[in-house]
């Protein structure tokens, strides 16, 4: 009769195995699409590290001041 442990490592080895033989899917050459739909894409690093949006250079540099802030002061 086998023991706990040897059947867990039976079943861990045969799991491992079905991983590594599932693994081997993907044929063929590695390529970047062209067409223009995958230029709009992002791409792995901008997906890593998204960029806030610009601002417009119609929009004011600084928040606009409301007559309801409490002031200072001097």
């Amino acid at each position: 009769m086998f023991k706990a442990s040897q059947i867990l490592v039976r079943v861990l080895a045969l799991a491992a195995a079905a991983a590594t033989l599932a693994a081997c899917g993907q044929t063929g050459d590695l390529y970047l699409p062209q067409e223009p739909a995958a230029r709009e894409r992002a791409s792995l690093p901008q997906t890593l590290t998204p960029q806030l949006p610009t601002r417009n250079a119609d929009a004011p540099s600084s928040p606009p001041t409301s007559s309801t802030a409490p002031r200072t002061a001097p």
